[in-house]
């Protein structure tokens, strides 16, 4: 069975609870956010990554955001003007990730509908409540795209995977590593060959951990060696997740999944995306149209608080790239699976969840 006491945040009368995955696996630190400028400052410096687990912390901000407003008394137009202040804020923190603004999105209608009682006190209820509602049904989500995703697993072999997406990138459970909890749960036996993604390392550090964790056979391997073994026949499949997916399929992840895709085409491995429904942006049409952030030189020079280059080489480090959607098999989401045309297949399947 998997191991559902992995998440990334907890939530209760104290605030909200983040695990430091920049110091996994070293070491397992849980810190404590009261606001949402806090939680913010949290999503910036990937304390908390993972669009999905964005998307929670984000709607967790705005809950800790109405307490306190709330606590101060604050009614009318005044709570009004901090809930849009804390929206705004939270929403400048990652560009690329989708959930985030989707998240929010939910909350603000939230807010909205719970305004027409006048109770200041129920609106922060609500916001709680509807935070602590999302994050369960990630989690719920999660299980289904593992439950979508298994039959494509083979029954016995080694799967590759890029970057983490996890139980520590999502509610919990994890998206392309919720497929391969789902294929065990299936009865299959797979090796987790993780890239080490870097530059810092998400793969190496937190993939490896959380699977370790849950009791998977784990490799890790250096970013470049995936086309050699791809090449050499050891691969079976390469998993990744999504941080937004466009409405033509055309993929955002992080850096380096595009070249997985690249290497997987080229050799015949079956290249699968895995997430959410509102992972998918219809409105933005192509991947062309998906912003790209660009981190800072210090994760890229020194990601392992060691310089890692010389300081005067002019650093360049973007977050993320795209895959075009012709290089991928099938898109799993948490209502089926999407294959080629995905114009078609991913409006056919939001069309269903409506």
């Amino acid at each position: 069975m998997s191991n559902d006491a992995i998440t990334p945040l907890r939530y209760d009368a104290a605030g909200l609870h983040l695990i430091d995955q920049r110091l996994l696996p070293g070491e397992t630190v849980w810190l404590r956010f009261e606001t949402a400028e806090e939680v913010a400052g949290a999503i910036t410096d990937m304390v908390v990554r993972g669009a999905p687990a964005i998307g929670c912390a984000a709607a967790y901000g705005m809950a800790l955001a109405a307490r306190r407003l709330v606590a101060t008394g604050a009614t009318g137009a005044v709570l009004e003007d901090g809930l849009d202040a804390a929206d705004a804020r939270l929403r400048r923190t990652r560009p690329t990730a989708v959930n985030l603004f989707w998240a929010l999105d939910q909350m603000r209608e939230t807010a909205r509908a719970a305004r027409a009682s006048g109770d200041p006190a129920h609106v922060a209820e609500a916001l709680e409540g509807r935070a602590i509602e999302l994050q369960e049904q990630d989690v719920a989500m999660c299980r289904r795209i593992g439950a979508h995703g298994a039959p494509l697993m083979p029954d016995r072999g080694r799967v590759l995977t890029h970057c983490n997406a996890g139980a520590l990138a999502t509610g919990g459970y994890g998206t392309a590593l919720g497929v391969f909890r789902g294929a065990r749960d299936a009865g299959k036996t797979l090796t987790i060959v993780a890239d080490e993604t870097r530059p810092y390392l998400q793969g190496a550090r937190l993939t490896a951990w959380e699977m370790l964790e849950d009791g998977f056979d784990v490799e890790v391997i250096p970013d470049g060696a995936a086309a050699h073994l791809m090449a050499r026949g050891e691969i079976a499949a390469a998993v990744v997740g999504a941080d937004r997916i466009a409405a033509n399929g055309d993929t955002a992840n992080k850096i380096g999944t595009y070249g997985v895709a690249l290497a997987a085409h080229a050799h015949g491995v079956p290249f699968y995306v895995a997430a959410p429904l509102s992972t998918i942006d219809f409105a933005t049409p192509t991947g062309a149209d998906i912003p790209i952030e660009e981190r800072s030189a210090d994760e890229m020079y020194a990601a392992m608080r060691e310089q890692t280059a010389p300081a005067s080489a002019r650093p360049r480090y973007p977050g993320f790239d795209v895959t075009p959607a012709r290089l991928i098999t099938a898109i799993v989401t948490d209502r089926g699976l999407a294959r080629p045309p995905y114009a078609q297949s991913l409006a056919q399947i939001a069309e269903s969840d409506s």
